[in-house]
C-alpha cells in the first residue's frame, strides 16, 4: 500500500503505538530516502528509465550536473543495485549505464512523484496568477 494510504489508516504509526514502534515503522521510509536523497539520483534514474545510455548522454540530458557529481551518483546507484555499468572492450572504451531490474521497480514511485509535482506546479501557478 502506498505510504499515503498507510498514513491515512494509521498503519505507519497508529494512535496506540509506542514511540519505539513509530520509530521502527518509519525506518523503511528513512532507508528509501537515504538511498534516493539528493538533487540528482531520481533524475538520473528517470533518465535511465528511457533506456541504456552512455555517460555523456546522461550528462547532456541533465542540465546543471557536473561530470564529477554524475560519476559519484552513478557509483552510489550501482552500490545500491539500482543501476549497472557495462564496459565494452572497444577503442576507445565504451561505457554504458542502465537500470537493473531492481532499479526498474522505482518507476511507479517516480511516476507518482511526477504526477504530484505536476499537480503542485499547477496549483502554485494558479494561486500566483490570482
Amino acid at each position: 500500500m502506498p505510504i499515503s494510504g498507510a498514513i491515512e489508516d494509521k498503519r505507519v504509526c497508529p494512535d496506540h503505538a509506542s514511540s519505539e514502534q513509530c520509530t521502527k515503522a518509519l525506518l523503511p521510509v528513512q532507508d528509501a530516502l537515504d538511498i534516493l536523497s539528493g538533487k540528482w539520483k531520481i533524475i538520473i534514474i528517470l533518465s535511465l528509465s528511457f533506456g541504456t545510455k552512455r555517460f555523456k548522454q546522461i550528462l547532456r540530458e541533465i542540465s546543471g550536473i557536473s561530470p564529477k557529481m554524475l560519476s559519484k551518483e552513478l557509483k552510489e546507484l550501482e552500490i545500491n543495485e539500482l543501476a549497472e555499468r557495462k564496459v565494452f572492450d572497444t577503442v576507445p572504451v565504451t561505457v554504458e549505464y542502465q537500470l537493473t531490474p531492481y532499479g526498474k521497480t522505482l518507476k511507479p514511485l517516480i511516476g507518482e512523484l511526477h504526477d504530484w509535482g505536476a499537480k503542485h506546479r499547477k496549483r502554485i501557478i494558479t494561486k500566483r496568477s490570482n
